[in-house]
């Protein structure tokens, strides 16, 4: 139940009331555009033979790509810059995004990523737990940010 209501507390509906539809992979790469135009330089590739994905997966990834690449421009410092890559593998889909930043304190990711401030590591870790995937976020050896998640690809149940 705890999931469930995180994943409803990260707001997808609009304000105006007007529902559109959930974001999915293919609408990463218009998200990635977006996050160039503030100024951070982002590498992008997609690995493996791109399909449809159930919806729960496809909107998840979105998620975590979307919040990993804020997280950057709020913590990685001016010079920053991030990678995101998208490998589709048989039975999962597996998303790696990683910056050269400062990192982050060790309050934004470590017990949950509850940092009194936002609840970005948060609603990650339950996105993902909500598709039954697993999520690694940390400071990469040598400086900066890594946010590495596999969510399954199991039929609908």
């Amino acid at each position: 139940m705890r999931r469930l209501l995180g994943v409803l507390r990260t707001g997808d509906a609009p304000e105006s009331g007007e529902y559109v539809p959930q974001p999915d992979v293919e609408q990463i790469e218009e998200l990635i555009e977006q996050v160039r135009r503030t100024g951070l330089a982002v590498d992008f590739k997609v690995e493996g033979t791109a399909r449809p994905l159930p919806s729960g997966v496809e909107l998840t990834a979105y998620r975590i790509v979307q919040e990993a690449l804020t997280n950057t421009r709020k913590h990685g410092g001016p010079d920053a810059g991030a990678s995101v890559r998208l490998v589709y593998f048989d039975d999962g889909l597996g998303l790696l995004v990683e910056d050269d930043g400062r990192g982050a304190a060790h309050e934004l990711y470590e017990d949950g990523g509850a940092d009194g401030a936002g609840h970005g590591m948060i609603g990650m870790r339950e996105r993902v737990g909500m598709v039954g995937g697993t999520l690694d976020a940390g400071p990469r050896p040598g400086g900066g940010f890594r946010i590495s998640a596999l969510l399954p690809l199991k039929p609908a149940e």
